[in-house]
């Protein structure tokens, strides 16, 4: 019989518990985007968040991103209703003890990826500060604070969900692997493309190894994170880091 930690581990990982924790940081983020930029797909918003959006507004005019919103909403709510109905209803203290993690993780993870930046490059705890804020500087604080939530989300939708499950299925599918051999492979490239991300676009920051490195580090510590933790947990761990971040 599993022990209540071990119940606890699981439960929060699953749809019912992890879709439902992270939706709260969507709408928020979304209400935060709106009334700064109303429905400008280009104004303060996330690069994550334009990048998905752009993409259905390609494909479809301004009724993609009614698509884009049904597809995000109609997948997520399916997913935990399925779980919901098998495995019973969401309890309140799951999502408690999650919301526990995702502070916790927040503020270790800045120290840890700097100690293990530094390990790599002399000097990398310094640029930890710079690697990040960089790209809120010259922003007020709300518009800090709406970015910082839209990371959570979004780059988190793009890089973890998409990229890092892409990447694992390619791996064990396609190539093979194990469970284990697919999940660093997708961790590692998973991290360096959403290093990589934060330099591309006339609003990318200006490259540099340091922060480049700072920034791959810290990827790939979201990618364990959503591999063993699920999306909830990952999303609102990362946000909190940049709101924490926004807040010195």
């Amino acid at each position: 019989m599993p022990s209540t930690l071990q119940t606890y581990f699981r439960d929060s990982r699953a749809p019912r518990h992890s879709l439902l924790f992270a939706l709260p940081l969507l709408v928020l983020y979304e209400l935060m985007a709106f009334t700064l930029s109303g429905d400008a797909i280009a104004g303060m918003r996330n690069g994550a968040d334009v990048l998905l959006k752009s993409l259905f507004i390609w494909l479809g005019g301004r009724a993609g991103l009614t698509v884009f919103a049904v597809l995000l909403l109609g997948l997520g709510a399916g997913l935990a209703v399925r779980d919901w109905r098998r495995h019973g209803a969401p309890r309140r203290a799951v999502f408690l003890g999650m919301l526990v993690e995702s502070v916790v993780y927040a503020l270790l993870l800045g120290l840890v990826a700097g100690i293990l930046t530094s390990w790599l490059l002399p000097g990398g705890i310094p640029m930890m500060a710079r690697a990040v804020q960089s790209g809120l500087d010259g922003m007020d604080l709300p518009t800090q604070l709406t970015i910082s939530l839209g990371a959570g989300i979004y780059e988190e939708l793009l890089f973890r969900v998409l990229l890092v499950s892409g990447l694992v299925a390619l791996a064990s599918r396609g190539f093979g692997w194990g469970a284990g051999a697919s999940g660093v492979f997708a961790a590692v490239l998973g991290a360096l493309i959403f290093s990589q991300f934060h330099y591309v676009g006339p609003y990318g920051d200006p490259w540099e190894l340091g922060s480049f490195t700072f920034r791959a580090v810290a990827g790939l510590l979201f990618s364990g994170l959503y591999l063993t933790r699920g999306l909830g947990i990952t999303a609102w761990t990362h946000a909190l880091y940049d709101v924490f971040l926004a807040l010195r």
